[in-house]
């Protein structure tokens, strides 16, 4: 069957707090360790209220440790944030403490409003560098050399598998020149998917860590008992994306009876074609809508995200899709 991951950002509630969002993460991941889920990724955001995951390689040291089997990893880490040298390290002390359970995802935004990256002394060419940055990141967790002047220690020599994450074709088109796995962000950002899909198979160059392309999209999946529910508890990722647009992110909203009401007919449209990439529903609407979404993309690998007040209900939803999974055809790819 094809694997299942989940994205998580640490989300806080409105009325809950950072060490709580923390308590529910690691409680999450468990859960999907369970279940079967292939991997759990963590994502780097800045200055978000609602978005505790901000100290992305603390908070998968937090995971791994909690956990035993399932991969732990960043979706992602935006590169232009931190020099890459500080991330080999960071990765590399991950990989050593949890051995053959870390993925690292590079992104290639700042992850967060111009103001804030100047906080955090980065600057605005950043993303220009970024393929460079990735060569010099990769070159870092390659064995020392005699007399090499800089090294990762620990990151040298250890195995710590590298995504490249991203929403356009710059990415795709990036990961395939250097024989590295994508993750497209089909969950906010899908109108770009199907043609970086097919630049990253096409162009692909086979890589000593990489033989043949593996693509991973991102999918909104909102599951519950009915599908009157799943559309309610699916308003509190809708009003988010709506807080955002209008320059008001805040804490993560409960669920309301009726988003038409929140939201103006222009917010509509574009909170409607970013969450494009959703299945919301039943166990029954879920199912048809994960094969179809499987069979008209073709992904090797889905990574999961559920936006969602309770965090019960949260659980719960990840437990239906899961289930949902075990009626789906078999891939023709084995996971990473």
């Amino acid at each position: 069957m094809i694997p299942f991951s989940i994205l998580d950002l640490a989300p806080i509630t409105e009325g809950s707090d950072a060490s709580t969002a923390f308590r529910n993460t690691l409680d999450l991941a468990r859960l999907g360790e369970r279940l079967g889920y292939r991997r759990y990724w963590l994502a780097e955001h800045h200055n978000m209220p609602g978005i505790a995951s901000a100290a992305t390689a603390v908070l998968i040291g937090h995971v791994a440790g909690g956990t035993s089997t399932i991969r732990v990893g960043a979706g992602g880490v935006m590169l232009p944030n931190h020099a890459p040298l500080q991330v080999a390290e960071q990765f590399g002390t991950l990989a050593a403490l949890y051995p053959g359970r870390i993925d690292l995802g590079l992104g290639r935004a700042p992850g967060t409003d111009q103001a804030t990256m100047r906080a955090l002394r980065r600057y605005a060419d950043g993303a220009e560098t970024f393929p460079d940055d990735v060569l010099e990141l990769l070159h870092y967790f390659q064995p020392a050399e005699p007399g090499q002047a800089v090294r990762a220690v620990p990151g040298a020599g250890l195995e710590v598998p590298v995504w490249l994450l991203g929403s356009s074709l710059f990415s795709a088109r990036l990961a395939a020149a250097l024989g590295l796995p994508f993750a497209f962000a089909s969950h906010f950002a899908p109108d770009a998917m199907d043609t970086a899909l097919s630049i990253y198979r096409r162009e692909f160059r086979p890589s000593p860590r990489l033989a043949q392309p593996y693509a991973m999209l991102g999918l909104n999946v909102v599951a519950a008992e009915t599908d009157a529910e799943a559309r309610r508890l699916f308003t509190t990722q809708q009003q988010s994306f709506i807080n955002l647009r209008r320059g008001r992110p805040g804490l993560v909203p409960p669920p309301i009876d009726d988003i038409e009401a929140y939201w103006t007919p222009t917010e509509k449209l574009g909170v409607e074609r970013a969450l494009a990439c959703a299945v919301v529903g039943g166990p029954a609407t879920v199912q048809q809508g994960l094969a179809d979404f499987i069979a008209r993309h073709g992904p090797d690998e889905l990574m999961l995200t559920a936006n969602i007040f309770d965090h019960m209900l949260r659980r719960r939803s990840f437990e239906l899709a899961m289930q949902a999974r075990e009626h789906l055809p078999t891939p023709d790819r084995a996971p990473l």
